[in-house]
């Protein structure tokens, strides 16, 4: 398959702008239209014209297409590269007005085409919607948080030259926000065409992954070590929680694996989640004298044997 200057058909440069790109393509559809031309080839030429416009003309498409051109000549073997993604937006025509070049880039035909070779270009649609990912601290879904966000995606300038450009966004993570759930930026997806709106942008939140937190849904798990006297013989002690430290009565003769409920402290929400406490017996190292002493004496005086349930 040989690649297609888009430019040359339409008898301009690379740095052509919108309007550019449009007095080009009216002046060739009249210079080329079956009705009126005296030319021998004016519907295949017309074809290569609408062609080239349904690419150009489109804001998005310009700006994929520009990329594969930087990397070949007019007629030179092509191949679409490897998870190619042109975008969409173009639909309901015969596939076969458009090249197998065309068909490759961007999948199906576009949208517009007469029976008799004409078009009148893209039509006004609005822009696609784009989605990312944002990737927050688990607190930033307690509390909320400002965060900055850098995207790429086609921009025209004030001549209307278009290129792939990077652009920040200041986004507000809000209170509550769940992992999975999506923030919508309206009007910050793709551009539109003939006028018509910006698609929005959807952002899908995922959170950091946490070396002490587990989260289901809105609820939160933490694995919470405590002292063997804290575990037998009952304590109050501080626990750390996303949205900060809090008192825990831990009751007596508790055992690792044991699950204490904090209501509402998890996920904020209607309802909001729940902060479970998994208790997790942690025994002191025996690495001194004084703490191999006081082990032998718990030996001789607490006739314990955790493997009696198990007949042994």
């Amino acid at each position: 398959m040989e690649f297609k200057d888009y430019y040359q058909v339409l008898g301009l440069d690379k740095s052509a702008s919108e309007g550019e790109i449009k007095k080009s393509y009216r002046k060739l559809a009249r210079k080329y239209h079956p009705d009126v031309s005296k030319e021998a080839d004016a519907e295949l030429r017309m074809k290569d014209v609408n062609e080239a416009y349904a690419v150009l003309g489109d804001l998005e498409k310009r700006a994929a297409y520009d990329q594969l051109g930087n990397r070949y000549r007019d007629g030179q073997e092509f191949q679409t590269p490897p998870n190619w993604d042109g975008g969409s937006g173009f639909s309901g025509a015969d596939m076969g007005e458009y090249s197998d070049f065309f068909a490759n880039l961007f999948g199906q035909a576009a949208p517009g085409q007469s029976g008799r070779g004409e078009r009148a270009g893209p039509r006004p649609r609005r822009g696609q919607d784009s989605h990312a990912k944002i990737v927050i601290d688990l607190r930033d879904a307690y509390q909320g948080a400002p965060r900055t966000i850098t995207l790429r995606g086609a921009r025209a300038d004030a001549q209307g030259r278009v290129s792939i450009q990077e652009h920040s966004l200041n986004v507000q993570i809000p209170r509550g926000v769940k992992e999975g759930q999506h923030i919508r930026l309206a009007g910050q997806g793709g551009p539109g065409s003939g006028g018509s709106a910006a698609g929005d942008l959807f952002l899908e939140v995922h959170f950091k992954p946490d070396p002490h937190y587990r989260v289901d849904d809105r609820d939160v798990y933490l694995s919470l070590p405590v002292t063997p006297w804290e575990a037998a013989l009952g304590a109050s002690i501080e626990a750390p929680t996303p949205s900060g430290k809090v008192q825990v009565k831990i009751p007596a003769n508790s055992q690792s694996g044991r699950k204490l409920r904090l209501k509402g402290r998890g996920i904020p929400g209607e309802p909001a989640g729940d902060l479970y406490l998994l208790l997790e017996i942690a025994l002191p190292p025996a690495d001194t004298e004084k703490a191999r002493q006081l082990y032998e004496m718990m030996a001789r005086e607490m006739a314990f044997n955790p493997r009696l349930a198990m007949g042994v």
